[in-house]
């Protein structure tokens, strides 16, 4: 997955905002694409007299369908929440290391807790 580099745009005062902003924006995006595809699916199953509404409708995954939906899951979230991770990223890739917290003997300087 390819990720923009350089700033991102602002569109609103509070920071936070356009973060929520882009993750509802990847979600909206997700989510249209899986509609457009799962129509795909489901007309084509239907057309061809392969599947019934019902069938579909009554699906219960086995564990290893379960399984690979529980990381297809996991990838997605990551795909949303991918970019309160980068600022998590960025913010811990600031903190000092233990050598850079490290006083001189006699130094009032404290470190950051």
């Amino acid at each position: 997955m390819a990720i923009a580099k350089g700033k991102r745009p602002i569109y609103f005062e509070n920071p936070e905002t356009d973060k929520l902003l882009a993750m509802v924006l990847a979600l909206a995006e997700e989510v249209s694409v899986l509609r457009d595809r799962l129509d795909t699916i489901e007309r084509l199953t239907q057309a061809k007299g392969l599947l019934a509404q019902a069938e579909i409708d009554a699906y219960q995954p086995d564990p290893q369908a379960a399984a690979e939906r529980n990381k297809q899951r996991a990838a997605y979230i990551g795909r949303i929440l991918r970019i309160v991770q980068a600022d998590k990223e960025a913010i811990a890739s600031e903190i000092p290391t233990e050598s850079e917290n490290q006083t001189v003997p006699g130094s009032t300087v404290r470190s950051p807790s």
